[in-house]
């Protein structure tokens, strides 16, 4: 057995209590801690913890590794449930492009976009997509994350989305962190089908949706639901297909437009809705209702803060509905808005960040810049910018019940800080690296003087 004692932390943040699952409205503000705090690891898992008043005599060995954290901070490991890490190659000539100012949509007009990356991928060799993505990931755990999704969606043929998800199959079998794999086929529209776009919704969910789901190759499915990408009545089907091979929607919705995608995905039970830059007063009302409250702008949501949810399923007792994920490093990079944080928390809504890490809106996985623009730019306190990017990201891709806080019986995937003068400077402070140490299952994947 192995055993790992964290003693006189500065706090023990994100303590949320056994069956918590995700906070909403005011809620997001109210960040458990545990100050002067000790936590105990056995074989990966969070046993225990508590004040150091109350830590206990625990019987010394060759087992048990013991980590004094004065002046620091342990937080859960940040989780990110919107990537698109698997891809064959950066896109830095778009970026140059967008410098002198042509627009996402002119840039996929005149090839680029999703359609040059679907290009280089299908070249590419399965092995050298997964030892890039490996890199990727990497990167990713030093800085933090220990818990991701990551979508298909640059193949756009049935060979190369099946090359894809078996890229992310083998990195969850190589990599330590739980990685969610998302079937997002539906991200562009390929050129051979430029004038049959009914054929390729077929091949995606009469095709693509059963295998992968034979084969245990996706958690998810997700749709593009955008103007000049595809329509609700698009999204609905392969919302369905998906739903009858088991696989729950985490759909892209409101980047540019909106076209009605947020009340499709409600009426599907979709998991998240995802981007929200642009949102009408509708959609905004229509979450609220899909969360049990008056869709009234003058009536702010009233719900528990809290779903028991052992299995990361919904429970049919609660007002549930999908989790709006929001992306500022993408409106940071694409220069549109950003997605409205406040409002959707002063309405009572849920909110989770993630970095949409992909080579052409967000070349980055870097968490820690999400946390700084969540307050920067979408007027986050520290503490909700915290819930959002770990126990309400967890949620918004099903392991809420495992990881996401510092929680009894979780996985010990945990961030130790170099010593900070309180959370707040955590973003405050933006650009600088504060972590000092990431652990994953109570394993160091980075190993700071906190472990020396």
């Amino acid at each position: 057995m192995r055993r790992l004692l964290i003693t006189h932390a500065k706090a023990l943040v994100g303590t949320h209590a056994p069956g918590v699952s995700l906070v909403a409205g005011a809620d997001m503000a109210r960040l458990p801690c545990v100050e002067d705090g000790w936590m105990l690891v056995e074989d990966g898992l969070i046993r225990a913890l508590g004040p150091m008043a109350t830590l206990p005599a625990l019987a010394p060995g060759d087992d048990l590794h013991t980590v004094d954290a004065t002046g620091l901070y342990v937080l859960p490991g940040w989780c990110d449930p919107h990537t698109h890490t698997v891809f064959a190659a950066p896109r830095e000539e778009e970026f140059v492009d967008k410098i002198k100012g042509l627009s996402y949509q002119e840039i996929a007009a005149k090839g680029g976009g999703i359609l040059n990356s679907a290009r280089k991928l299908r070249d590419m060799d399965e092995d050298l997509l997964f030892a890039q993505a490996k890199e990727r990931l990497h990167e990713m755990m030093q800085r933090g994350t220990t818990a991701v999704e990551i979508k298909s969606g640059y193949g756009l043929s049935l060979e190369s989305e099946l090359k894809m998800l078996r890229v992310v199959k083998r990195l969850k079998e190589a990599l330590p962190l739980p990685i969610k794999a998302t079937l997002l086929a539906a991200h562009a529209l390929p050129p051979e089908y430029r004038e049959d776009r009914a054929a390729y919704i077929r091949l995606i969910a009469d095709t693509l949706i059963p295998q992968v789901s034979g084969e245990g190759l996706a958690d998810f499915v997700d749709v593009f639901c955008e103007t000049n990408y595809f329509t609700v009545a698009e999204l609905e089907q392969v919302l369905e297909a998906g739903a009858r091979h088991g696989l729950p929607g985490k759909v892209h919705v409101n980047q540019f437009t909106s076209i009605g995608g947020i009340q499709a995905a409600i009426k599907h039970g979709a998991l998240s809705v995802d981007h929200l830059e642009v949102m009408e007063e509708a959609d905004v009302d229509a979450l609220v209702g899909a969360f049990g409250g008056a869709p009234s702008r003058s009536t702010p949501l009233r719900l528990r803060s809290a779903w028991v949810d052992v299995t990361g399923a919904h429970r049919e007792d609660d007002a549930r509905g999908p989790i709006p994920t929001l992306l500022p490093s993408c409106s940071f990079f694409l220069r549109i808005p950003y997605g409205p944080a406040r409002q959707l928390i002063d309405r009572g809504l849920p909110v989770a960040l993630a970095t949409d890490h992909n080579p052409g809106s967000t070349p980055s996985g870097n968490m820690n810049l999400v946390f700084s623009l969540a307050c920067i730019q979408l007027r986050m306190l520290p503490e909700e910018a915290i819930n959002a990017m770990t126990l309400n990201a967890a949620a918004a891709m099903g392991l809420a019940h495992t990881v996401g806080s510092l929680t009894v019986g979780k996985r010990a995937n945990l961030i130790i800080t170099k010593p900070v003068p309180s959370l707040a400077y955590l973003p405050y402070a933006f650009g600088q690296d504060h972590i000092d140490t990431v652990l994953i299952d109570g394993i160091p994947v980075r190993t700071g003087s906190a472990l020396a």
